[in-house]
């Protein structure tokens, strides 16, 4: 039995992730067009699968491929006690940003989450409802400003721009993943000092529910040790 791995199917993910392995003496390449995502290991018993960075997750958490390269913000989004599904196996060097939380600049008197919180309770005693906190990422968010003590917020879904809502008049904060802070500055956002929930970095992930027969960890600890890994 080969081992299924997943990795991403298109842009700088896919290249950094084909040149990570290349470096490792691991072939990776397609064997189609761009639009059939066929995909091949040269010289290993391995059965690569291009997927978009979003289904990985969830394909590593139903055990329908032993390995996947995500995101790490991914997986702890998208996989309930993600630690009990998956096994970190190598942080790959790329892919990083990070997820925060960041408030308009004209909020002079927020800069901590103590800030937010204090923030937050006004706003409501105010206008009569939660302050809004727009954000791709609810779970992890949710449990970082529960823990921080942050309350009186409610989380609202941004599939687009998220950096954009606040001036939309959609939200009044938001908490999304940034590279370099740019798109923040441009739209009048900082992160709070202690606004960081969770430093993203690609990341090579084994399934624990995965269908690990003898033929399958053969294979595994095969592939490892022509990556080098333990």
């Amino acid at each position: 039995m080969s081992i299924r791995l997943g990795v991403p199917s298109k842009g700088r993910l896919m290249d950094k992730t084909f040149a990570w392995f290349a470096e490792r003496g691991v072939e990776m390449r397609r064997t189609g067009s761009e639009r059939d995502y066929g995909a091949e290991v040269a010289g290993a018993d391995v059965e690569l699968r291009l997927l978009s960075a979003g289904e990985i997750p969830r394909e590593l958490a139903s055990g329908r491929i032993h390995l996947g390269v995500t995101g790490s913000d991914l997986v702890q989004e998208r996989i309930p006690a993600w630690d009990q599904a998956v096994e970190v196996v190598a942080q790959l060097g790329f892919g990083h940003a990070d997820l925060i939380v960041a408030v308009p600049n004209c909020w002079v008197d927020v800069s901590t989450l103590d800030d937010l919180d204090a923030a937050a309770a006004q706003f409501r005693q105010r206008h009569g409802h939660r302050l809004r906190i727009a954000t791709k990422y609810h779970r992890l968010v949710r449990d970082f400003l529960r823990e921080a003590g942050v309350a009186d917020y409610r989380l609202v879904d941004s599939q687009g721009a998220t950096e954009g809502t606040v001036a939309h008049g959609t939200a009044e904060a938001i908490a999304d993943i940034t590279s370099t802070g740019e798109t923040l500055r441009a739209n009048h956002l900082r992160i709070l000092d202690d606004g960081l929930i969770h430093r993203s970095e690609a990341t090579l992930f084994r399934a624990r529910g995965a269908t690990w027969d003898d033929a399958a960890r053969a294979a595994l600890a095969d592939f490892y040790e022509k990556l080098g890994l333990d």
